[in-house]
Order: structure tokens, then C-alpha cells, then sequence
């Protein structure tokens, strides 16, 4: 179960119209449920195949913006075409799929979690979990259904503000 404050604090967020402001909320939600110690989200075009960070709760080691290209892996398997959650438990199957591998050690984690927030048939943004090794278990990660309602608000409010910045 979700923790009703932190709901109520996500839903202001929503009604304020901050997308910052409800990553924000989200990322305490999952704190909260899932648990993480770095938690950051990204939007995809796949056209041009690179993803873009849109928040992170660490900019110092992740900073928002900037373009990275997506290889077709199995990561882009799981996530972009079969819209599951990649998951890792060690380090080594981080450095199969993530360049910066080193950065994520560095910072003391070394399991990492990609969820995927789906729309119309269409990855819209993932929300990215890492931690120690050996965190994101199965058992750990059976509450992710209960988040993606959250997160998916958090993107289409980011979308939305997108397109009243460029309107």
C-alpha cells in the first residue's frame, strides 16, 4: 500500500502542474514502496534511437538533459519492444547494456531497475532505480504496478508542459 501522504503530496504536484514537482513525488513514492538511492527518468525518440534524462535526484552524478543513443540490445529488447522491466543484480550485467557502468559502482550501487511507463502501445518514459547489489529482486519489484499509475501521470504532466512551452 501506498503511503497517503506522499499521494496527497504527488497529487499537489499534479494540480500545480510541476512535472519537476511530481518526479519529485514519485521518486519518494518508490522510495517509499521499492526503495532506491538514485532514482531518474527518461524520454525516448525513437526515430532518431536516443533517450534523454528528464529528472534525476542526484544532477551532480545525472544531470537532466543531453542525448545519449539507444542501442538495439537486450535492453532495448525488454524495455522499448517488450515494455518489461529490466532488471539487474550485479554489476557485470550492468556493464552488458550501460556505458557508464563505473560512475554507478562509484556511487555504491550495483543492481539497477528500468521501468518502463507505457501509453498507447508506446514507451512514453522509464523511471531508472539503482542501488546496492543484489537489490531488485522479483519480491522488491512486485509493487511496480501500483507506481505506474503515478508515473505515467508524471510524464503525460512533463509532455504536456513540453507542449505549452512550445505552443
Amino acid at each position: 500500500m501506498l503511503p497517503e501522504q506522499l499521494i496527497q503530496t504527488f497529487m499537489n504536484a499534479v494540480r500545480q502542474q510541476s512535472a519537476d514537482v511530481a518526479f519529485s513525488a514519485l521518486a519518494e513514492l518508490v522510495r517509499a514502496t521499492i526503495g532506491t538511492k538514485l532514482l531518474t527518468a527518461s524520454v525516448f525518440d525513437m526515430k532518431a534511437m536516443q533517450s534523454r534524462r528528464v529528472f534525476s535526484d542526484n544532477p551532480v552524478a545525472y544531470p537532466v538533459g543531453g542525448f545519449k543513443p539507444i542501442s538495439e540490445d537486450k535492453w532495448w529488447d525488454k524495455v522499448l519492444v517488450r515494455h518489461e522491466v529490466f532488471s539487474s543484480l550485479r554489476i557485470e550485467e550492468i556493464a552488458e547494456v550501460f556505458f557508464d557502468w563505473e560512475l554507478i559502482q562509484s556511487l555504491g550501487c550495483e543492481s539497477n531497475a528500468n521501468i518502463p511507463v507505457v501509453v498507447g502501445g508506446e514507451v512514453i518514459g522509464t523511471i531508472n532505480l539503482l542501488d546496492e547489489a543484489g537489490y531488485y529482486t522479483p519480491e522488491r519489484l512486485a509493487s511496480v504496478p501500483a507506481l505506474l499509475p503515478y508515473a505515467t501521470i508524471a510524464f503525460l504532466l512533463l509532455s504536456k508542459s513540453c507542449d505549452q512551452k512550445e505552443a
